[in-house]
């Protein structure tokens, strides 16, 4: 098993830098800028917590708005040409019907095809408020909830925490949207996918995995101490929270993206392109709210 990989973070410019301890330049900082002149390894396009639903606003979240803010992304992504996009969960809104959320999927799930040829759906709450899993999956054509995959020397990890604590999945209102867990078959998977893995690690999520309020999966601990043990993890992107945040626990780097629902006109959208180099340097440019991080 390999060492413990030490994180550190640090802003400019807007942009969310992410490092392995001890890097230095010239200059007497962390890291010089030619490491991010260099061409990426990996390029990933971010976005969560759209929301979309073909309803009236309600408090600040503008439902219908989400189609147009994001075009914005879109245009970002098929200019930048991102190797993969993520989106971190709450890609659809609640519905009345199965028949009606169905619908909403289907009109925000075209728009979000072309962001990039290569798709990943995390899944969130609201998900599958009124669909089961295998609906909401059937509908964008991915056939698991929680799986990984490799790109280009780096490892990368869906996760699924829509599940109750007595480990049912959420489907069809059986659930309160703060008993979130990740279910023991799921936690056997992940651990034995790490211990098979040499590669530094990111992990994608909708809950976040570094509180355990309302917010944060009720085991997250228990998650945490298996991503820490494999010594590879870099970083968990992650959702739900709809706020910037950036937590640092044991040197493993949480950061909440920004949701894409929340105010009214196109100033009120986020998304991001992630960029991880080579010596597992990783820099988040974020657009719209997600511009600001918080660094913990």
């Amino acid at each position: 098993m390999s060492q413990q990989i030490s994180r550190r973070a640090f802003m400019k410019n807007n942009s969310l830098f992410l490092f392995a301890a001890g890097s230095t330049c010239l200059t007497g900082t962390l890291l010089s800028d030619e490491t991010f002149k260099k061409t990426p390894e990996v390029t990933i396009g971010l976005l969560t917590d759209i929301h979309y639903a073909d309803k009236a606003p309600a408090g600040s979240r503008y439902y219908q708005e989400s189609l147009n803010k994001i075009d914005e992304a879109i245009k970002h992504f098929q200019k930048v040409k991102p190797d993969f996009v993520v989106e971190l969960g709450d890609l659809v809104d609640a519905a009345s019907s199965v028949d009606v959320e169905l619908g909403y999927l289907k009109t925000i799930d075209a728009k979000f095809q072309k962001t990039c040829k290569e798709r990943h759906y995390v899944l969130g709450n609201h998900c599958v408020d009124t669909l089961t899993k295998q609906e909401f999956l059937g509908a964008v054509k991915q056939e698991k909830s929680y799986y990984s995959f490799d790109r280009n020397g780096f490892h990368f990890i869906i996760l699924d925490a829509c599940f109750r604590k007595d480990g049912t999945p959420y489907q069809r209102k059986n659930f309160e949207w703060t008993d979130t867990n990740i279910p023991k078959t799921e936690l056997d998977w992940l651990e034995k996918d790490l211990k098979k893995n040499s590669l530094p690690t990111v992990i994608f999520a909708h809950q976040r995995l570094d509180v355990t309020n309302s917010h944060g999966v009720k085991n997250s601990p228990t998650v945490r101490k298996i991503l820490e043990s494999s010594g590879n993890v870099l970083v968990v992107m992650q959702g739900h929270n709809h706020l910037n945040n950036l937590t640092e626990i044991n040197g493993i780097h949480y950061c909440t993206h920004a949701a894409m629902i929340e105010g009214s006109g196109a100033e009120n959208s986020a998304y991001s392109v992630m960029e991880i180099f080579s010596g597992n340097a990783i820099k988040i440019n974020g657009f719209r709210k997600q511009s600001h991080q918080k660094i913990g």
